[in-house]
């Protein structure tokens, strides 16, 4: 058995974040089941909303904790009344520190940026990509000395007296290795948004069978604490389904951008310095690629096609709940000239990073044409997505003859269709009970002793809505819960 001070489950943002931290007072044994760092930090925006950072006092802003924090309420909507408001109260006073503290590592940051209703720019985006977090935490463990195993998913957590103690792992390979913390274990393994047993244990049935954005984030932690008693709060609450454009098969220039310093340090100077025509192309080779199509297409027109050729939703309802039922669970975004015309500048976007960039019609032709297609007839556009010609020229005659709640009918030459589109679940809300401390709590509410959680899997019912705060959530809280499993007083 090898043993370590603290072991901590997940080298996601959470977890190299805990590990981090927990190094500073002694050795420490990270477990990662997948081949490398990142998790589902690798596969975010990137945008972390913040108050009191260098980035606000350097553009002037005068902002506060205890106004990031009421502002968070008008975010909340449906789920008022289901938030944790202590764990929101340790977000907004320490969020500031932790960008000082990434920085500090080497991630670079720009903004701040407006995104309402916030009542002041707090949305700091890393550049160039979100590869940057795992990138620079995963060196700053390193030279702390941390133990960083690839491979290994966490099965069973060992218990002493009532204490966590352990963790058993296997590989791949289905080799079983055992580890002991000597002091404390940090759940930080992610959502369950790829997890379809606990996806059907807590949440819709709708979403059971919609993949994920993440198809690893599987539940572990939450799973693990659960076989020791612990409860999961908001387990209903799912980012999804959620249409989005399947990815290139290569990755967009600035995915490709490797996140050291000084080409992140490149990437914020042209952003503050040069005019938005020339970092255009790179915004855009990011925004059609992460992001899916805006609802306010099927306001003006567009209609969903599968691969039959046939309107199968009303798409002014709840579309994305439609697509996993179709063949291939993929769906055509299909309009004619008259809204191609519409979505070509502004105010009318197909994609949007708020208040980073805007993608219209042409970017997604100059960007993505892999997905783009346009045809003089609707045959023709049938036969470039693959369809039959005479289902999806009566399919739009159909369209064009019956109700459609005020829309024109599809009859403007020439004809466009952007896809294949699939449903995701981009992730879930549903984390374990915890304290102000980070400590696993069991149902009737008292302590697991020497667990904790962080990120997703320490979510504790705190609402996340909005953008920047589920990243500013999973460093937060990797960092106080890496901080107190190490404390001197957990060990045996």
């Amino acid at each position: 058995m090898t043993a370590a001070d603290v072991i901590v489950v997940g080298a996601g943002g959470s977890g190299l974040a805990a590990a981090a931290e927990a190094a500073r007072f002694g050795s420490v044994i990270v477990l990662e089941k997948n081949p490398r760092p990142g998790g589902s930090t690798s596969w975010s925006v990137g945008s972390i909303t913040a108050t009191g950072t260098r980035h606000q006092r350097r553009a002037g802003i005068s902002d506060s904790p205890d106004q990031h924090f009421d502002d968070m309420e008008l975010n909340v909507g449906p789920f008022r009344g289901r938030d944790n408001l202590e764990l929101r109260r340790i977000l907004v006073h320490n969020i500031a520190e932790t960008i000082a503290w990434l920085e500090s590592l080497g991630v670079v940051f720009v903004g701040p940026m407006p995104e309402p209703p916030h009542r002041q720019p707090r949305m700091h985006v890393v550049v160039p990509n979100s590869r940057s977090f795992a990138y620079h935490l995963e060196r700053h463990c390193c030279r702390l000395g941390v133990d960083i195993r690839l491979g290994l998913r966490a099965e069973r957590l060992v218990e002493e007296d009532g204490a966590v103690v352990g963790v058993e792992a296997r590989n791949a390979n289905g080799d079983a290795y055992a580890f002991r913390a000597r002091r404390g274990l940090v759940l930080a393994a992610g959502d369950f948004s790829g997890g379809r047993e606990l996806k059907e244990r807590f949440a819709s049935p709708a979403v059971v069978d919609v993949e994920a954005v993440n198809p690893t984030a599987t539940g572990d932690g939450q799973r693990l604490a659960l076989e020791l008693g612990a409860t999961v709060v908001n387990g209903d609450i799912v980012r999804g389904p959620i249409m989005r454009f399947i990815p290139p098969t290569r990755p967009s220039l600035l995915l490709k951008l490797p996140p050291r310093r000084s080409i992140a340090r490149f990437v914020a100077w042209c952003h503050g310095h040069l005019p938005q025509r020339v970092l255009r192309p790179f915004l855009m080779s990011f925004l059609t690629t992460a992001l899916g199509p805006s609802p306010e297409l099927y306001e003006r027109g567009a209609v969903l096609i599968n691969s039959d050729g046939d309107r199968f939703t009303d798409e002014l309802d709840t579309p994305s709940l439609d697509v996993p039922t179709q063949p291939g669970s993929v769906a055509w975004i299909v309009f004619d000239h008259r809204v191609a015309e519409t979505f070509s500048a502004w105010p009318h976007v197909v994609s949007t990073a708020p208040g980073i960039a805007y993608a219209y019609l042409a970017d997604y032709r100059r960007n993505r044409p892999d997905i783009y297609h346009e045809a003089r007839t609707t045959a023709g556009l049938a036969v470039s997505i693959g369809v039959s010609p005479r289902a999806l020229t009566e399919t739009l005659e159909a369209y064009a003859a019956g109700e459609r709640g005020g829309r024109a009918p599809l009859d403007q030459p020439p004809y466009y269709a952007i896809g294949p589109a699939k449903s995701y679940v981009v992730f879930t809300d549903g984390g374990l009970n915890v304290n102000e401390r980070l400590q696993v709590l069991r149902e009737d509410g008292s302590v697991i002793p020497r667990l904790y959680a962080a990120g997703s899997n320490g979510q504790g019912g705190v609402a996340l809505e909005g953008h920047g705060h589920h990243l500013g959530w999973a460093f937060t809280s990797g960092r106080i819960a890496g901080r107190n499993a190490s404390e001197q007083a957990g060990a045996p």
